[in-house]
C-alpha cells in the first residue's frame, strides 16, 4: 500500500515543485483533469451537450485540428466518457454521444461557462445567456445534497476532509 505526502502547504523558498522524495498528492482533480483537462477535450464536450455529434460539425464549431480532433474523441470514448454510434449504414458514418459519465461533466462545464461570463466576457457581455425554464437566467450554484446547503467560494467553502491525506 502507497502513501501520499501532504503537498498542500508551499514549503518551498520559491513557491517550486516540492523535491527531495516527495510524491504528489492523489487526487480525483488531477485524474479527472487526465481525462478532460485539454482545452479541445472540453469543447467537444460543449459541442456534445448543445447536441452536435457529428465529426466535421464539432471540428467546424471547435477549430480543433482534424487530428488533434480524432485523438481527443478516441481518448474520451476509451475513457468511457462518450461512445461512437453509427447513424447511418450506407454509407457508414458515426457520431459521438455521451455516456452517463459524460452526461455527470454538464454542472462542471456550466460552471466554466459561467466563471468565463463573469471574469472573460468583457464589455459586450457573455455569447450566450442560458435562462433555466423557470424563466430566470441560470446561475450554477454548488450545493450538498442532503442539506441544499451552499457550497461558497471561500476557502473551505464549509467542507471538510473525513480522509486528511497522511503526513
Amino acid at each position: 500500500m502507497s502513501t501520499t505526502r501532504d503537498t498542500t502547504r508551499d514549503d518551498t523558498p520559491d513557491g517550486a515543485a516540492p523535491t527531495g522524495g516527495r510524491h504528489p498528492r492523489v487526487c480525483s482533480i488531477a485524474r479527472t483533469l487526465e481525462v478532460v483537462g485539454e482545452k479541445w477535450s472540453l469543447l467537444v464536450l460543449r459541442e456534445l451537450f448543445l447536441g452536435v455529434g457529428r465529426f466535421d460539425r464539432i471540428a467546424a464549431n471547435t477549430g480543433a485540428p482534424r487530428d488533434v480532433l480524432s485523438a481527443r474523441l478516441k481518448s474520451l470514448a476509451a475513457a468511457g466518457v462518450l461512445e461512437r454510434v453509427p447513424y447511418s449504414e450506407h454509407p457508414p458514418r458515426h457520431e459521438y454521444v455521451l455516456t452517463g459519465a459524460g452526461r455527470e461533466l454538464r454542472p462542471v462545464i456550466l460552471s466554466l461557462m459561467h466563471w468565463g461570463d463573469r471574469h472573460l466576457a468583457g464589455d459586450d457581455g457573455p455569447p450566450v445567456v442560458l435562462t433555466h425554464r423557470c424563466g430566470n437566467d441560470f446561475e450554477p450554484e454548488l450545493v450538498c445534497a442532503a442539506c441544499h446547503e451552499p457550497i461558497g467560494a471561500s476557502v473551505s467553502g464549509g467542507l471538510r476532509r473525513l480522509r486528511p491525506d497522511p503526513a
